[in-house]
């Protein structure tokens, strides 16, 4: 078990995707994505296994939620700077996790 404490401790915040492109260079099928957070964090890049639910036209303008405070970390030629987090359909492919409805860019999750 975790304490809230330690839950606390992980940024997760609401950001909408300004651009998707593919990314051939990545080990398995696999989308750039440019995330924007709004004013105290900005823009930021991510590496997304999502191609099996998502085309790069539906994605742009999407709200997403990620983890802002976690190093930045290199995935073949880029750094990815947020997890985007998604859940696991029945067949282990990645669904986004999102609001429901429009929130402030940057929202902390709590």
């Amino acid at each position: 078990m975790i304490s809230y404490d330690d839950f606390a401790k992980v940024d997760i915040r609401a950001g909408r995707i300004t651009r998707a492109e593919p990314f051939p260079e990545a080990r398995k099928p696999a989308y750039k994505l440019w995330v924007d957070f709004g004013g105290e964090i900005g823009e930021k890049r991510s590496s997304a296994q999502i191609t099996k639910h998502y085309r790069i036209e539906d994605l742009v303008g999407r709200q997403v939620l990620a983890v802002v405070n976690f190093p930045p970390r290199q995935i073949g030629p880029m750094k990815s700077e947020v997890l985007v987090l998604g859940l696991p359909d029945a067949e282990g492919d990645v669904v986004l996790i999102g609001p429901s409805q429009d929130v402030p860019l940057g929202g902390k999750l709590f």
